[in-house]
């Protein structure tokens, strides 16, 4: 495996943890700019992919037929949390279409605002579609159906004329053919794909090039700005999406994927990073990003500062004390850096 140490922690001064992984430093025209380990190295793009998946809907001019708000477009790039700013988007998207939450084939699971910020549900609390972190997405995938006369029931088979045409949008803006994604099934039972972590920054590159891309300008530059605008709904409270686009002042679109996926693009240098940590740990995922930004001189003192807690370097036991270090141990090699 072409994968290097990318984070490692220590605990009394001995070694402990590695964290292993890639990282490609792309353009929009697909040249690597700069890497740790193989920047071809092939991953699963879990959900960062959702920006990729909306662009059939974005393309058919969906958002204005339906009404999509600005906040709505950025509810289709969205791993929310099911906060209630979530699912009354995802409600109002799917009664904009005509559709009950039923349509939603998403599947329950508990939110992440209690998974990930460690509470408990209240006792009455009861969970549907609605407040899965991807029923944006899928929102968005049935009001394309909607639009379009596609059946309801089926929207999630690989071989559904939405998912086809996914398929087809996302090779395009990755610089792949289809038949060289590697499909898989995501946690969401939508399909997910696999592709070299150059490929999926140079999407992300495009993405944040917005209107200067000259095939999907107008649909990029539309969901950038939603995500920028509104990264509470991509993520929400407590999460590293939307401290990174808040330190990113507009310029930094970003998104995480689960199992240890991470790009960020930026606005200005139309330019983005793809990372995978291949046991998936997020401290070292955050950490490693941190370091990403740091090493390709896009912060400034203030983002430093504000993004040093999730550079997480001191390791604290339930008394507080600390008892470890974690340290990224990565340079990344090119021209640019």
């Amino acid at each position: 495996m072409q994968l290097v140490p990318l984070v490692e922690l220590t605990r009394g001064g001995t070694l402990e943890n590695q964290h292993w992984g890639a990282v490609a430093v792309v353009n929009a025209h697909g040249t690597v700019l700069a890497h740790a380990g193989d920047p071809y190295w092939l991953s699963f793009s879990r959900s960062t992919l959702k920006a990729l998946q909306a662009l059939p809907f974005m393309q058919a001019g969906g958002p204005s037929h339906f009404g999509f708000s600005s906040e709505q477009v950025a509810m289709l790039c969205a791993s929310h949390n099911g906060e209630e700013m979530h699912v009354a988007q995802a409600q109002s998207m799917l009664e904009k279409a005509g559709l009950d939450y039923r349509a939603l084939k998403c599947g329950c699971h508990i939110p992440g605002i209690f998974t990930q910020l460690e509470r408990q549900p209240p006792p009455d609390f009861v969970i549907d579609e609605r407040y899965n972190n991807c029923s944006g997405k899928h929102a968005g995938f049935l009001a394309h159906c909607v639009q379009h006369g596609l059946s309801l029931e089926d929207y999630i088979d690989p071989q559904h004329p939405l998912q086809q045409s996914i398929r087809r949008d996302v090779a395009r803006a990755v610089g792949l053919a289809p038949e060289d994604l590697r499909m898989g099934i995501d946690g969401c039972s939508a399909p997910n794909y696999a592709m070299p972590l150059a490929h999926l920054a140079r999407g992300y590159a495009r993405l944040a090039s917005g209107a200067r891309d000259s095939e999907f300008g107008g649909s990029f530059a539309a969901l950038s700005e939603a995500m920028t605008s509104h990264p509470k709904l991509v993520s929400g409270t407590g999460r590293n999406d939307l401290a990174l686009m808040q330190a990113g002042r507009g310029d930094w679109v970003s998104k995480i994927g689960a199992d240890g996926v991470q790009v960020v693009g930026s606005k200005s240098r139309g330019e983005a990073f793809a990372m995978k940590i291949i046991d998936a740990n997020k401290p070292a995922l955050f950490a490693a990003t941190v370091e990403v930004l740091q090493q390709l001189g896009w912060m400034d003192d203030e983002q430093r500062a504000t993004l040093q807690p999730w550079r997480a370097q001191d390791i604290l036991n339930a008394r507080g004390l600390m008892v470890g270090k974690r340290q990224t141990v990565f340079r990344l090699q090119g021209a640019m850096v």
